[in-house]
């Protein structure tokens, strides 16, 4: 069994929103775990890397095995969290995601710009619930 002594810290994910065009996203994603951070260009970049990034912490652990045709990346250590917070063009949220079950997430996100806080249960809803604050908070990038 995988090490899985990992702080609170490393549950919250950062992610910084720079453009929402015709409902396509880019920007960028931190986590203590990472160090740099992760672009991503589309949603589906975004979501794989989340779950690559989950995936290779093993927090939290994951209710179900992952199915792929192709064989699973290694997974490496942690690097110690970062002292500063990043904020993207149009909106910045706080993901946390507090348990991986029935092959989904489950958790809060906070849309850091307005103070609001959600909880989710399942990866589409965090979906529809960053849509929603986008598309309020900026109608120019519908």
């Amino acid at each position: 069994m995988k090490d899985t002594k990992w702080g609170n810290e490393y549950r919250l994910t950062t992610v910084c929103i720079d453009s929402y065009k015709n409902g396509e996203l880019t920007g960028r994603f931190y986590n203590p775990h990472l160090g740099e951070g992760k672009s991503f260009r589309s949603l589906i970049q975004f979501l794989k890397g989340m779950e690559d990034l989950l995936d290779d912490m093993n927090f939290p652990q994951s209710f179900t095995a992952k199915r792929s045709f192709a064989s699973l990346p290694e997974h490496r250590q942690g690097s110690p969290p970062e002292s500063h917070l990043r904020h993207g063009t149009l909106a910045t949220f706080a993901v946390r995601v507090i348990f991986r079950q029935n092959a989904s997430w489950q958790g809060s996100v906070t849309w850091l710009g307005e103070g609001k806080e959600q909880s989710f249960r399942s990866v589409l809803e965090l979906v529809l619930l960053m849509d929603s604050a986008l598309s309020e908070g900026a109608p120019e990038a519908v």
